[in-house]
């Protein structure tokens, strides 16, 4: 009977709230049809070259990945010491969580130590593209300002992880290697034989062929899209709460100070969380499945 009169007198209360904030010129919705979020992930072609070679934004930023994998790792092996520094440290850490918990973990040494460098290279390239994505970088041309009579291009984030053909490459990558892994270690007829669970014997062993068949040629959907889709996420929720729905809703002057503050603090938390442990997370992801699969290739049972 309370629950009934308390509900009985929000309701109106309710109403009567949502009338005056819609009334209310300082949150009157005007949609900023002319701002188009999803044109951060436009990509223009920045030097156009012969064929599908341009180079745009996704381009550089997977150029600059790839030299900060190579640059990082050629700079600290050659300042290894035998007492270890701070960056030493962080980086025999990273070291054992690739070597130890990712490789060793899911394949036989002697194949581990064959498959080390393909693995860490993968972990380390996807690390840097996912972390240097949430780092503002000069590069939204679509957007330009003015610096001592120079246009600009303004600050944005970006990752190269963020568009799916970079995650489809680096998994059509995978798929191609722990398939010829599975080919060289046993024969053609007897990696394909082993995609049949011992113990199935008659017919039922066509449609279970057919249902591996599917579920390798998933892998490459799967693999690249858990990568794709995750950063994708994250950057637009950024952009969106750092002030893509202030705009995008274009509220007066009230509205949007107060709709700023709500949707900045949850851009920075979100900030926090997707460099914190979603860029280094899906680096991991990627790499375990990656041993997981070259493992599982060569594998007696398969």
């Amino acid at each position: 009977m309370l629950t009934r009169r308390r509900t009985a007198l929000l309701a109106p209360l309710t109403l009567a709230l949502l009338g005056w904030l819609g009334a209310d010129s300082a949150w009157a919705l005007n949609v900023n049809e002319s701002y188009r979020p999803q044109d951060e992930f436009k990509l223009d072609p920045w030097i156009n070259l012969p064929g599908p070679l341009d180079i745009n934004k996704a381009v550089v930023y997977v150029l600059a990945a790839t030299a900060l994998t190579c640059g990082t790792m050629i700079y600290v092996a050659r300042r290894m010491h035998t007492r270890p520094n701070r960056l030493q440290t962080a980086v025999e850490a990273a070291y054992s969580l690739m070597r130890d918990n990712i490789t060793k973990g899911n394949m036989d040494d002697s194949m581990a130590a064959r498959w080390f460098p393909f693995i860490a290279t993968i972990f380390l390239f996807i690390w840097f593209s996912n972390m240097l994505g949430y780092l503002p970088l000069p590069t939204a041309t679509e957007h330009k300002v003015d610096i001592l009579g120079l246009q600009v291009p303004s600050l944005a984030l970006y990752a190269a992880t963020a568009n799916i053909s970079v995650p489809l490459v680096l998994t059509v990558m995978v798929w191609l290697s722990y398939h010829v892994e599975g080919v060289r270690r046993k024969g053609l007829v007897g990696y394909l034989k082993g995609w049949i669970p011992a113990g199935v014997e008659g017919p039922a062993r066509i449609p279970i062929f057919c249902i591996e068949v599917i579920s390798h040629l998933v892998r490459l959907v799967s693999l690249s899209v858990r990568l794709f889709a995750n950063i994708l996420a994250g950057h637009l929720l950024i952009l969106f709460m750092g002030g893509g729905l202030v705009v995008l809703l274009n509220l007066a002057f009230v509205g949007s100070v107060v709709l700023g503050l709500i949707t900045g603090t949850m851009a920075v938390a979100f900030f926090l969380f997707e460099v914190g442990l979603v860029a280094t997370l899906q680096a991991f992801i990627f790499a375990t499945l990656t041993a997981i699969y070259l493992g599982g290739a060569v594998a007696e049972e398969h």
